[in-house]
């Protein structure tokens, strides 16, 4: 079985841009269809909730490290996925190991 988890920040993210005016050939797909079929999926698979209780204030992270306004929201969810002795996974291969300075590369991975 696949094992996932998902956060507020994650789940609030699949919402949005599954409902962007211009997602898809056919515009969006709607809020009760999109909570409906995230339900389906954390149901069929091995899934982990994270509660958002990591704060970018007190997370072991090297600012000097981050590029740009852009790389926030990746920093916080490798800091979360450390936190939780988890695994980010992610297409941005910007994102910087070092940036989160207690990762290894256990807690990412780049698809």
């Amino acid at each position: 079985a696949v094992k996932i988890a998902t956060c507020p920040l994650t789940e609030n993210g699949v919402m949005r841009v599954l409902n962007l005016p211009s997602y898809g050939r056919i515009g969006p797909a709607g809020f009760e269809v999109v909570k409906s079929k995230l339900q389906q999926i954390c149901a069929l698979v091995d899934h982990e909730f994270w509660p958002d209780d990591v704060t970018l204030r007190q997370a072991p992270i090297d600012w000097s490290r981050v590029m740009g306004h852009n790389q926030v929201t990746d920093v916080y969810l490798l800091a979360l996925a450390v936190s939780r002795g988890g695994c980010l996974t992610s297409f941005d291969h910007r994102i910087a190991l070092s940036t989160v300075t207690t990762a290894t590369m256990a807690h990412l991975k780049l698809i």
